[in-house]
């Protein structure tokens, strides 16, 4: 098998490295469009468990009788171990010249193959912009994810072939930005999730019952709104230089909720700066506003009732964009 030299892959033979959430999703999609999962391997009881859901009647082998069976390698294993594995198959001599081996993270490119490329292998880091379930709804969601793939311009056209083959769309990373590329893709999904599990933790300890209920439109909007217009969707207390409605969260948070101050403050830092840069939040009112994020919400200003009383700029409703 000579796959450099080919514009689409043929039917192949797929093997799994690290049966976590991706790996299996990824073969069960490939196998889907005619490819055929040979082998896995998994270390812990789920990932064996969830291999035998997602892929059953494969066999569950050592990572070298992987490499032994298949023609296209998934290696789907945590960034941190995924140069001593590289390392470890091409030392021991499992990978066979023209070989496939496709890695997952969004980390690296292929540079961290290179031990199994000079082993003959070639390379591709294809990494699905998607969260993972490790169930077979993600192999649902790979319809039109997008991928940060790097590859050597011999095989650009089999992975963009694979890519497709998996519902997805390719989006070319160079070796040198997968770095900035997967810090980028980190702040917006993996951020978002801590984000919205301690709004939920703060909205039961306020008494709502249903925090998912409540938050499920308003995040699907402001999603939206930030994809369509990104620093013009910004709305709140901080964009709009309430002062006092934000101490009065640090306050709240402190009681009752502290290890969520220090990164509502961190936000809120932000979100000031991008709105004074943008012209949505006015040079008058940022003095009081970043001296309350500086003090940490000690010694905020109060209006005559306290801090959310009538001096709340927008009235004591506090205005209609929340």
């Amino acid at each position: 098998m000579n796959s450099s030299q080919q514009p689409r892959p043929a039917r192949l033979t797929v093997g799994v490295v690290g049966a976590g959430r991706v790996g299996p999703a990824l073969a069960r999609a490939l196998q889907q469009t005619g490819h055929r999962p040979v082998a896995v391997s998994g270390v812990s009881d789920a990932s064996r468990r969830r291999a035998a859901e997602m892929l059953p009647d494969v066999p569950l082998v050592s990572p070298a009788q992987v490499l032994e069976h298949a023609d296209l390698v998934l290696l789907t294993v945590p960034d941190d171990a995924l140069p001593a594995l590289a390392e470890g198959l091409a030392e021991t001599g499992a990978i066979r010249p023209g070989q496939l081996l496709v890695h997952t993270s969004g980390r690296y490119g292929t540079a961290v193959l290179d031990p199994a490329r000079r082993a003959g292998a070639l390379p591709l880091a294809l990494h699905p912009a998607m969260t993972f379930t490790g169930t077979m709804v993600d192999v649902q969601r790979l319809a039109g994810c997008s991928f940060g793939v790097t590859a050597p311009d011999e095989l650009r056209l089999a992975a963009e072939a694979l890519v497709i083959e998996m519902g997805g769309e390719p989006e070319w990373i160079a070796e040198a930005n997968r770095p900035l590329y997967h810090a980028a893709l980190a702040l917006g999904a993996n951020h978002l999730v801590t984000l919205v599990a301690q709004s939920m933790e703060v909205l039961h300890k306020a008494g709502v019952a249903r925090p998912d209920r409540m938050l499920g439109p308003l995040l699907g909007a402001a999603l939206d709104n930030a994809l369509r217009s990104g620093d013009a969707a910004l709305t709140g207390p901080v964009a709009r230089g309430d002062a006092g409605t934000v101490a009065a969260h640090v306050s709240e948070l402190r009681k009752h909720a502290p290890a969520t101050v220090a990164g509502y403050l961190a936000m809120a830092r932000t979100t000031a700066d991008r709105a004074l840069a943008h012209g949505l939040l006015k040079p008058e009112l940022a003095e009081d506003l970043l001296g309350v994020l500086a003090d940490g919400g000690a010694d905020g200003p109060t209006g005559p009732t306290g801090p959310t009383g009538p001096g709340d700029a927008n009235g004591a409703e506090g205005g209609t964009d929340r």
